[in-house]
């Protein structure tokens, strides 16, 4: 974009330059207005899917999406829908994969758009169509409730609804605001996906700046080893969820621990490491980011899957609200780096910002064997009481 001389402006030295070749503040105030539009639009938009279900209402943000390329998943409410609990985390893993999906799609086909004689402009517009398209098709087929759907048979229905209690598979029951935001266990799944976010978002955000200004890389080379990382992490993520589903000589709320300290404890390892790597091993730094997006691929068997099972049918508000750290932590993150970071060459500055980071992970990560727990919360159930025996409360998977 910045090499589109097409609007020109100039700057107070006399020097021209594009409209669209914004300095680093410019970049971090637009990367600040992502996360506050999300903001502002994460619990409204939630409380759209409970009332009206997901299907018309993710249509219409499809559309808003296709005019202004802003978007939200109502991955909760799929999920709490249409997942067995036997697959949680399958469906947890394909549903949360679309920001790696998204990467390898659009980078390849902008990159492609802006070399050909449509220009830069036609990525945006293309990308609109098709994100029209899709969700024109979403309307079409899916149904808020799988058992009025025409392509559901009984014994998937079956399958879809099993171990789920009565007021999981029913609606009208009114989300427990009050009884989520107390929760311990929700505000530590919380905790745990703003720590991981923050690190994966800083990753994405800085590691160009840090591979070219500290670990010495060519920019041209710096591009093809990101996407290696994220075609590492995407069919890693899948095989670790259906892991975390098949796997039965382990209880539940063991592999929700194991899963989540993967995740969350082991990036902060990997991130102190990674920061204590010297430049003449630059290759190295590149493993240990390659094996850390590897650790993030567990989160699906880990918090979120946490998370889904305690709070059942209100999942949607639960994952909606990690959609609402994921926007702080696109404030954190640039903040953490302005911080400490005044020298973008500076290794031992760079490293505070890492450290700080796997801190976090690690209070997070302890938090978590002590609230972290596989059985329904009491408030999903009609009344606030619960219908499972002591004997029965364990998730049956």
């Amino acid at each position: 974009m910045k090499d589109d001389f097409s609007e020109t402006t100039t700057d107070f030295n006399g020097t021209v330059k594009s409209i669209y070749d914004y300095t680093p503040t410019e970049k971090k105030y637009i990367l600040w207005a992502v996360a506050l539009g999300t903001m502002i639009g994460t619990f409204p938009i939630n409380v759209l899917y409970v009332k009206y279900g997901a299907r018309i209402p993710f249509f219409a943000a499809g559309v808003l999406s296709a005019l202004t390329t802003a978007d939200f998943a109502a991955i909760g409410i799929v999920i709490s829908k249409w997942a067995p609990l036997d697959e949680t985390a399958l469906f947890i893993a394909t549903l949360t994969s679309f920001t790696s999906i998204a990467s390898i799609i659009t980078n390849g086909v902008s990159g492609v758009i802006c070399d050909s004689s449509l220009g830069w402009k036609w990525s945006f517009y293309l990308h609109a169509i098709a994100c029209l398209s899709v969700f024109i098709i979403w309307v079409l087929i899916y149904k808020d409730d799988p058992s009025f759907h025409k392509c559901v048979s009984t014994k998937e229905l079956g399958s879809i609804q099993k171990n789920k209690s009565e007021a999981h598979i029913k609606d009208g029951m009114d989300v427990p605001y009050k009884e989520i935001f107390t929760s311990p266990v929700i505000w530590t799944v919380w905790l745990c996906a703003f720590t991981e976010l923050s690190t994966l978002i800083l990753i994405a955000t800085y590691a160009p700046i840090y591979f070219r200004s500290v670990l010495g890389f060519d920019i041209k080379i710096i591009g093809f080893y990101l996407g290696i990382m994220i075609a590492i992490h995407l069919p890693f993520r899948f095989v670790c969820a259906f892991l975390s589903d098949k796997i039965k000589c382990l209880s539940e709320i063991l592999k929700i621990h194991i899963f989540n300290t993967l995740a969350v404890g082991f990036i902060g390892i990997s991130f102190l490491i990674f920061g204590q790597i010297p430049p003449e091993h630059n290759i190295s730094a590149v493993v240990c980011l390659a094996i850390l997006e590897c650790f993030i691929s567990f989160n699906s068997g880990g918090f979120y899957k946490c998370g889904t099972l305690h709070s059942r049918q209100f999942a949607s508000t639960v994952i909606s609200a990690i959609q609402f750290t994921k926007c702080i932590s696109l404030f954190s993150g640039p903040a953490l780096v302005a911080f400490f970071v005044s020298d973008e060459s500076n290794q031992t500055q760079w490293s505070h910002v890492f450290m700080t980071l796997a801190g976090f992970t690690f209070l997070a990560n302890i938090l978590s064997f002590i609230f972290f727990t596989d059985k329904p919360a009491k408030w999903t159930e009609d009344g606030r009481q619960v219908k499972y025996s002591a004997k029965t409360a364990d998730v049956k998977i």
